[in-house]
């Protein structure tokens, strides 16, 4: 079934979006490695440009910049094929990177508070939860990106008792459900 997918896919990048925390560079890997894609993440790749990691770079350039050296990462990707691409939580909020996760597939990875909660409370790499209220902040977030991350193609549920692998196998057998055969267009 995976390689049937793989080859249903055509080379088509699949971008994986939602919100911090959700698991997209452990599902991402796992979703590569089944479908023997390459697997990329935009906030690596951004750290390793800018040679400092995202904390720092929010904090002595500010959000304005890190998203602009997002847009230019996810802009560059886009003309990649065969590659599963974690983006960074906040990628689907400038339109402009929109007409680049089009080009591909772009998969909902949606998680509930708790659940994110419970997988960042701790982590101090991530600048928007610096906050007196983390939870609060986290909820605002989510429901400022909803109706953005609903645009996806495909919305997979996480569940906190599933492996990458599991939901890796699951978001693969729903891809036929979004992507059409060649041999089926009229």
């Amino acid at each position: 079934m995976t390689k049937n997918n793989a080859n249903l896919l055509q080379g088509l990048n699949i971008y994986l979006v939602g919100m911090m925390g959700v698991g997209k560079t452990s599902v991402g890997k796992a979703v590569a490695e089944q479908l023997s894609y390459r697997f990329l993440d935009t906030d690596d790749l951004i750290t390793k440009i800018q040679g400092q990691p995202i904390t720092e770079i929010f904090s002595q350039q500010g959000e304005t910049y890190f998203r602009e050296l997002e847009t230019k990462v996810l802009e560059e990707l886009s003309t990649y094929t065969r590659s599963v691409i974690a983006t960074g939580g906040g990628i689907i909020l400038k339109p402009e990177n929109w007409s680049f996760l089009q080009q591909g597939l772009v998969v909902w990875l949606n998680a509930g508070v708790d659940l994110l909660m419970e997988r960042l409370a701790q982590d101090e790499s991530r600048p928007l939860l610096q906050t007196a209220n983390p939870r609060e902040t986290l909820e605002r977030l989510l429901e400022e990106r909803y109706s953005q991350y609903a645009q996806a193609d495909l919305q997979i549920n996480i569940h906190a008792d599933e492996s990458p692998s599991a939901i890796a196998s699951r978001m693969i057998q729903e891809i036929p459900t979004v992507v059409k055969s060649q041999n089926s267009a009229s």
